[in-house]
């Protein structure tokens, strides 16, 4: 499967360019001679940056941001997960922050819950490098009642023809007539719904409510807050040693 990247990160030797430190194919000659290091380690023909990534060439930081928020926020339906402001309801402008912020991973626009927002662009390649490793804990509700067959179908993995792919097992759980909770280690595009449309459900409504161990808990749909100092923490360690770990697909559900 192709390698997939982060909406908002650029290749490294147009990072260096920007800054203005020297052209593109200078910048590749550093990097191939093994002088340019990206949050601390050295890079290779082809690495991208993120916005807020610390780039030091021969050891001198040529850009970098020492202001870094982390944002948890619960997420309404109707606003689309994109940094593009020229997309009316952008989730961007929606949180208008001072500082420029990216989404870590998506929700579709119809979807609510636990969205992370960053710019610190190293964190955001660490959890997108250990994508199918972390879970996400998922409350849907659909327009037919749920059925013991549906669970562990959904629960056993569906093969998804327009993706060619078939769904990671997973834990589903039947929460009452028409609702249910599905955990994931998978992020595949619009995934959810697209399990319960291959067996002939529709989706009314979908709430993320976890994404590892953090959880929006009391925080109100359409309000957002920074990480506690405990969060940010755990996060961190969560992804500490996993940086070699594949990322498949974004959080695109």
């Amino acid at each position: 499967m192709p390698e997939t990247h982060h909406p908002d990160s650029i290749r490294l030797n147009k990072a260096i360019s920007d800054s203005g430190y020297c052209s593109r194919r200078e910048a590749d000659k550093l990097i191939e001679k093994g002088r340019v290091t990206l949050n601390g380690s050295i890079v290779k023909l082809g690495d991208r940056a993120m916005p807020g990534d610390k780039i030091h060439v021969d050891g001198n930081l040529i850009s970098g941001n020492d202001n870094l928020v982390y944002i948890m926020l619960n997420k309404p339906g109707g606003i689309t997960c994109t940094t593009d402001l020229r997309v009316k309801g952008n989730v961007v402008d929606f949180i208008n922050h001072q500082e420029r912020i990216f989404h870590v991973g998506r929700l579709d626009k119809p979807s609510e819950g636990l969205l992370l927002m960053t710019n610190d662009g190293d964190i955001v390649n660490k959890i997108l490098r250990a994508g199918n490793l972390h879970e996400k804990e998922y409350i849907v509700k659909v327009t037919k009642p749920i059925t013991k067959e549906f669970i562990e179908r959904m629960g056993n993995g569906i093969y998804l023809k327009e993706l060619k792919t078939k769904t990671k097992k997973c834990e589903v759980k039947r929460l009452s007539k028409f609702t249910f909770k599905i955990i994931l280690v998978q992020g595949l595009n619009r995934q959810i719904r697209r399990m319960c449309e291959h067996l002939g459900y529709e989706v009314r409504s979908l709430r993320r409510i976890r994404i590892m161990n953090l959880t929006h808990g009391d925080l109100p749909k359409g309000a957002c807050r920074d990480l506690t100092t405990k969060e940010l923490a755990y996060l961190k360690s969560s992804v500490i040693d996993k940086q070699n770990s594949s990322y498949i697909d974004s959080l695109n559900l």
